[in-house]
């Protein structure tokens, strides 16, 4: 079999078939890195604002973490939670103890800031990228488990059993954080000028 015809075959495995083939070769876990890794990186730049460098020392302890676990993950739960809520904990963990040296990227896109736009009710009055600056430094302001939720639903599209997966929370204390998540960061973005619609 050809690389390419690997690659092609291996790209329609779902997230388990290819857990279970990398049990048996690790080869194939590669396949799972390929899948995730834009993905997970996203995710952790939107939560912790690090710069590339520090992303990819994140990413590499998320995988090595992933791949040394493997044999934990039950197959009857979603992979793509699982591995995401690995990436949390190591982005938080990390972000705890070098928060000081947040490189204060713009975590925020123009597809990014239309969600946002319309879930916080945000009057868009601004200049896009200004908006764009204001939301992303916003957003850095809130507790950890407050941006954590917004990035999850709103950003990454989550349902709330996925996020509550994610987050080891139940699905009602997420419901509960993501209300006072969006309340606190239009308390937040009033005072900086940027008014919502009531």
């Amino acid at each position: 079999m050809t690389e390419n015809s690997l690659i092609e075959k291996m790209s329609s495995k779902t997230d388990t078939e290819l857990v279970i083939l990398s049990l048996e070769d690790n080869k194939y876990f590669s396949f799972l890195i390929t899948r995730y890794k834009q993905k997970i990186n996203k995710y952790i730049k939107r939560i912790t604002a690090f710069s590339d460098d520090r992303i990819e020392d994140i990413l590499q302890e998320v995988f090595i973490k992933t791949y040394l676990n493997l044999n934990g993950f039950n197959k009857d739960l979603s992979f793509s939670a699982w591995i995401y809520r690995i990436a949390h904990n190591e982005a938080v963990s990390f972000y705890r103890k070098n928060k000081k040296h947040i490189d204060a990227v713009n975590l925020i896109d123009d597809e990014d800031l239309e969600i946002f736009a319309s879930e916080t009710d945000i009057e868009k009055e601004f200049d896009s990228n200004q908006l764009k600056n204001i939301l992303a430094e916003t957003i850095n302001e809130l507790s950890e488990k407050y941006k954590s939720v917004l990035v999850l639903k709103f950003i990454e599209g989550r349902s709330y059993d996925e996020i509550s997966d994610i987050l080891q929370k139940p699905p009602g204390t997420i419901a509960t954080w993501i209300n006072r998540a969006k309340k606190d960061l239009r308390k937040k973005l009033d005072k900086k000028g940027i008014k919502h619609y009531e």
